[in-house]
C-alpha cells in the first residue's frame, strides 16, 4: 500500500459511504497520501431523459448543495481539505476515470454492492470504473446489514 501517493475516493453519499471512509481510514491512517474525494451527480436532464418541459436548474442547485454538505462531513473524517472535495456533474464512472487521469491519481476507491439478477448483467459503477481506469481500483464491499 505504501506505493500509493494520491487516492481518489468516489462516494455515492448513501449511508453506506461511511463504510468506504472507514476502510480508507483502516488502510491508510498511518500513511502519507494525498486524498481527493468526489461525488458525481448525474444531471437531471440525463436522469429524466431531457423531455420534461420544467426548469430543473433550481432542483439541481439544491442537490449540489446537499451533496457538498454531506461530502464535507465525510471528508472531514479523512482530513481532506476543501480544494480536494469535488462535486461533479456527469456520468460517475467516466468522471472518476477523467479525474484520476487529470489529477495523477494512482488508486481509485469506490464502494461495491453485491449484485444479483439484472443488476449483475447491467453492471455497476464500481465495475464501470474498473474498465478503462488509468490506475488501480479498490472496490470496498458494502455490508448491506450495517
Amino acid at each position: 500500500m505504501s506505493t500509493y501517493k494520491h487516492l481518489l475516493i468516489g462516494l455515492d453519499l448513501s449511508p453506506e459511504s461511511q463504510q468506504v471512509v472507514d476502510r480508507v481510514k483502516q488502510l491508510f491512517a498511518d500513511r502519507e497520501v494525498k486524498i481527493s474525494i468526489c461525488h458525481i451527480l448525474e444531471p437531471l436532464a440525463f436522469t429524466y431523459g431531457g423531455d420534461i418541459p420544467v426548469d430543473l436548474s433550481d432542483v439541481q442547485v439544491q442537490l449540489e448543495d446537499q451533496a457538498r454538505q454531506r461530502l464535507a462531513v465525510l471528508a472531514q473524517q479523512l482530513a481532506v481539505p476543501e480544494e480536494d472535495q469535488h462535486i461533479v456533474l456527469g456520468q460517475p464512472a467516466n468522471e472518476m476515470r477523467r479525474m484520476a487521469k487529470e489529477e495523477d491519481v494512482d488508486l481509485i476507491i469506490v464502494g461495491s454492492h453485491g449484485r444479483h439478477g439484472l443488476a449483475l448483467i447491467f453492471g455497476s459503477t464500481s465495475n464501470s470504473v474498473l474498465h478503462g481506469a488509468p490506475c488501480d481500483v479498490l472496490a470496498v464491499r458494502i455490508n448491506e446489514d450495517d
